[in-house]
C-alpha cells in the first residue's frame, strides 16, 4: 500500500508547480474567512507563486526531482520543456500583475482580496493549459483561465467602462467557446480521437474530408479570437480600455501566452497544418492582423487601445512563424510571447502606476496624460521609452530579437510576402509607438490629471516594472542566454 502511495505522489512531481499554485488557491480563502487584510492576502498570492516559480526553475535545472517519466499521448496533460518554458513566463508574468495590483489598489476602499483569489485561478488554468495535449484538458484549462477574467475585467465595478468590459468578453468569448467546443466534435466525429497525437496518426485517411476542415476551421475561428488576431479582434481595444490597468496587463501576457503556447501544441500535436485549407486560413488571419492592428493603432489617442491594437498586429507576426516552418515554430514562437508578454508587462505597468482605480473617468490612458512626463518622472519616462523601442523593433532591445527571428522564420519558409508584411507592419508601428515618445518629451501641461508618487521605484511594482526593463535591455544586448532557454522550448 506505501509503494502504491510513493509512485502516485512521484507520478504528481512533475505538476508541483501547478499543485503549489493551486495550494495558494486554498490558503488565500482560509485567509479571506478568517479575516480581510491586503497586506496578507497579497504576501501569501506573491509567495506562493514564487514557491511554484522556483520548483519550477529547480525541475529544470535538475535540482529538484521531477520524478518524470515517459509521456504518453492519451494522457490528459504533459509536462515536457515546451511546457515548462511557457509555464515560466506564466508565473513571471502573473508574480507581476500581483506585485502591480498590490500598489493599484493600496487606496481601494472595497474588497480587494478577491482580485488574488481570481488571479490565481485565471493562473492556473494558464499553467494547465500549456500542458494540455488533449481536447479535454484543452477546453477545461481555457475555461478555467476564461471565467475568473469575466470577475477580474468587471473589479473595478464603479466605472461604467470596467463593467462594459467585463460584460463584452463574457458575451463574445462564451460565443467563440462554443464554436470551440463545436469544431471539437466535428474532429471527433471525422477522426475518433481527442488526443492531440493519434489525431496526427488517423488524419491521414481523412486528410480532406469536409467535415474535419469545417472542424479544423471552427476551432481557428476560436483560437483566434482568444488571442485577438483579425478579424476575430474587435473585442481587444474595447476590452483593454475598460479593464483596470493590471487586469489588462495579465491579458495581454499571462493569457496571450497561454493561448499561443496551447495553439501551437494543438496545430503541431495534431498535423492539422498539413492541410493546405489551414495554412490559407493562417495566412489570411496574419495577414488581416498586421494589417488591421497597425493601421488601425495609429489613430488611437488612448494608450491601452494603442496597445491592444498592437497586439493584434503582434499575434499576426507570431501566427506568422506558425505558418512559415510548421513543426519547428515551438521555440520562436515561444521567445516572440515570452518577450512580448514582459514588454506589455513594461509598458501596462507604467499605465498602472498613474492609474487609480476610482477615477470615474478612466484611467491615466489618454496619450495626453502623459505629456512632458520626462520632466517630472525621467526613469519612469526611460521605461515606457524602452518598452516602445522593444515593441517598435529597435536594435539593443529584446523585441528586435523575436522580430528578426520572425522574418527569418518566414524566409526560411520561402513565404516572402509574409516577410514583407512583418517588414511594413514594423515601418508602421514605429510611427505610432515614436509618436507616444514624442508626447512624453513634450513640453508639460500646467494641469496634471495623473501621477506616481515620488517614491514609486522603490515600491514593489515599480520594482517589477525596473526588473522587466533590465531584462528586455539585457536579452537585447547579450540575446544568446534567450536564444539558448528558447532552442530548449521543444514539444516532446
Amino acid at each position: 500500500m506505501n509503494e502504491f502511495t510513493m509512485n502516485d505522489l512521484m507520478g504528481l512531481m512533475p505538476y508541483a508547480p501547478i499543485i503549489a499554485v493551486v495550494i495558494t488557491v486554498l490558503l488565500v480563502m482560509i485567509a479571506i474567512t478568517i479575516k480581510r487584510s491586503h497586506i496578507v492576502t497579497g504576501t501569501i498570492t506573491v509567495v506562493g507563486l514564487n514557491i511554484a516559480l522556483f520548483t519550477l526553475i529547480g525541475q529544470m535545472a535538475g535540482i529538484i526531482t521531477s520524478g518524470s517519466e515517459l509521456p504518453i499521448a492519451e494522457q490528459l496533460f504533459v509536462i515536457d520543456n515546451f511546457a515548462q518554458f511557457n509555464m515560466v513566463v506564466i508565473l513571471i508574468c502573473a508574480l507581476a500583475c500581483c506585485t502591480l495590483s498590490y500598489a493599484y489598489l493600496a487606496d481601494f476602499k472595497d474588497n480587494k482580496d478577491e482580485l488574488y483569489l481570481l488571479m490565481l485561478l485565471s493562473t492556473t488554468g494558464a499553467l494547465l493549459m500549456v500542458c494540455a495535449q488533449h481536447m479535454a484538458s484543452f477546453f477545461m484549462s481555457l475555461e478555467l483561465l476564461s471565467v475568473p477574467l469575466y470577475g477580474l475585467l468587471s473589479y473595478t465595478y464603479m466605472r461604467n467602462r470596467s463593467l462594459e468590459s467585463g460584460l463584452k468578453y463574457l458575451v463574445l468569448s462564451a460565443t467563440a467557446s462554443a464554436t470551440l467546443l463545436m469544431g471539437m466534435a466535428f474532429i471527433y466525429a471525422q477522426v475518433g480521437s481527442l488526443a492531440f497525437k493519434p489525431i496526427s496518426i488517423m488524419l491521414v485517411d481523412v486528410f480532406e474530408s469536409p467535415l474535419l476542415i469545417l472542424g479544423a476551421a471552427m476551432m481557428m475561428f476560436g483560437i483566434a479570437f482568444k488571442l485577438s488576431a483579425a478579424p476575430f479582434h474587435m473585442w481587444t481595444p474595447d476590452v483593454y480600455e475598460g479593464a483596470p490597468a493590471p487586469i489588462a496587463t495579465f491579458l495581454a501576457s499571462v493569457s496571450k501566452v497561454a493561448m499561443m503556447a496551447l495553439a501551437v501544441r494543438f496545430l503541431i500535436d495534431t498535423s492539422l497544418l498539413a492541410l493546405p485549407s489551414v495554412q490559407m486560413l493562417l495566412m489570411v488571419m496574419a495577414t488581416l492582423s498586421i494589417l488591421a492592428g497597425n493601421l488601425l493603432a495609429v489613430r488611437q489617442t488612448s494608450l491601452k487601445r494603442l496597445l491592444g491594437y498592437s497586439s493584434i498586429a503582434h499575434m499576426g507576426y507570431v501566427l506568422i512563424v506558425i505558418v512559415s516552418i510548421g513543426s519547428a515554430a515551438d521555440s520562436i514562437s515561444s521567445m516572440y510571447m515570452a518577450v512580448y508578454a514582459f514588454t506589455s508587462i513594461g509598458a501596462f505597468g507604467v499605465v498602472t502606476l498613474m492609474s487609480s482605480p476610482y477615477r470615474l473617468a478612466g484611467e491615466a490612458d489618454e496619450l495626453t496624460h502623459y505629456q512632458g512626463l520626462f520632466w517630472r518622472r525621467p526613469v519612469l519616462t526611460a521605461v515606457m521609452t524602452i518598452m516602445m523601442l522593444s515593441l517598435a523593433g529597435i536594435p539593443l532591445t529584446a523585441g528586435f530579437i523575436t522580430k528578426l527571428f520572425a522574418i527569418l522564420a518566414a524566409v526560411q519558409g520561402a513565404n516572402w510576402f509574409l516577410a514583407a508584411m512583418i517588414i511594413l507592419g514594423s515601418a508602421i508601428g514605429l510611427f505610432y509607438y515614436l509618436r507616444v515618445l514624442l508626447t512624453l518629451f513634450k513640453r508639460p501641461k500646467q494641469f496634471i490629471e495623473f501621477d506616481v508618487s515620488g517614491q514609486w521605484g522603490i515600491r514593489t511594482g515599480g520594482i517589477m516594472v525596473i526588473a522587466v526593463t533590465a531584462m528586455i535591455v539585457f536579452f537585447g544586448i547579450l540575446p544568446n542566454t534567450l536564444i539558448e532557454w528558447a532552442s530548449l522550448a521543444r514539444i516532446w
